[in-house]
Parts: C-alpha cells; structure tokens; sequence
C-alpha cells in the first residue's frame, strides 16, 4: 500500500460561503441518510455543479474525517443484497454500479463474498417464494421456472443444480 499525502486545505477555502464550504456542507447533508462510495457521492457532487478540484478537496476531507469509507459502505451493502437473497454474481454487479469494485489492496469484498454460502441463501429463497412455484404443476417447468428465478438473483449454476438435485 503506497503512502499517498493528502492535499493540505487552504483555510480561505473554509471559509463560508466558499465553494468549498458549500460543497462540504452539501456532501454532509447526502452522506446524512446512509452510506455512500466515493464514486457516489462524486456524482452527486458534480451533479450539483460543484468544480472538479473542489469536489476531490471536500471527498479527501470526508474520508478523513470517516464520513466516507468504501469499505465499510461494500460490508454494509453486501450484508444487505444477503439478506434480499442475492448471490455473489449478482452482488459484484450490484457493487461495481455504486463503485466499490474491489481494488488489489482490499481483500474485504472477496472475502465476504466467499463466505456466503449460496446453497443455504438459495434454499432460503425458495422457501420464501414457495407459493410463485407451487402454481407451476408440471415438475419441469417447476424447476426451469425456479432455475431462471435464482439466475436473475445472480446465483451460479453449479449452486442451482445442487440446490435442485436436492429438491
């Protein structure tokens, strides 16, 4: 991990009424109602219209003061897409859409993705959607029917077909 030094603020830029402190205060009121990447709270800030230089000031001062922290906000998410019943494809695409693809120097993603254990969260969700599929009655459009639902959740195939071999 390469020691990077982060930019000292001019102080005027403190000051209020400063682009600077207007794009401070705006970070403050986004990153008031949940977590946000880096990247996310970027777009939102240019979004508004603030300068490309005050915008990477005001994110390191949010990562300095911990408001912003990719991996924490992955963790949160990741915990989160488990609980809805995703699998671990579907929660890289979901992560890579906010921003927080995993970088070489961060071990946290693969790790928390490794350690779901897809065949128990698939089996979770059958259970939960029993109902959608009992309607089906032939066995085999059952099954398809199951097959493609838990695909689009980002399940894997291998998991899938155990999961079915099972049933």
């Amino acid at each position: 991990m390469t020691s990077q030094k982060k930019p000292e603020i001019d102080p005027k830029l403190e000051l209020p009424g400063t682009d600077y402190q207007r794009a401070l205060n705006s970070a403050l009121r986004i990153l008031t109602g949940r977590d946000h990447s880096r990247y996310e709270l970027v777009q939102k800030l240019k979004q508004r219209g603030f300068p490309p230089d005050i915008i990477e000031k005001v994110v390191l001062e949010c990562e300095r003061l911990d408001y912003v922290d990719d991996n924490r906000t992955s963790r949160v998410y990741i915990r989160k897409l488990m609980r809805k019943g995703y699998g671990a494809k579907r929660i890289r695409v979901e992560l890579e859409r906010k921003g927080l693809s995993e970088r070489p120097d961060q071990g946290v993603i693969s790790q928390m993705i490794s350690d779901i254990d897809e065949l128990e969260v698939a089996g979770r969700i059958i259970k939960k959607n029993i109902k959608r599929f009992e309607r089906e009655i032939d066995p085999r459009k059952r099954k398809n029917k199951i097959y493609r639902f838990l695909l689009a959740r980002g399940f894997s195939a291998e998991t899938i077909g155990n999961l079915l071999k099972s049933e």
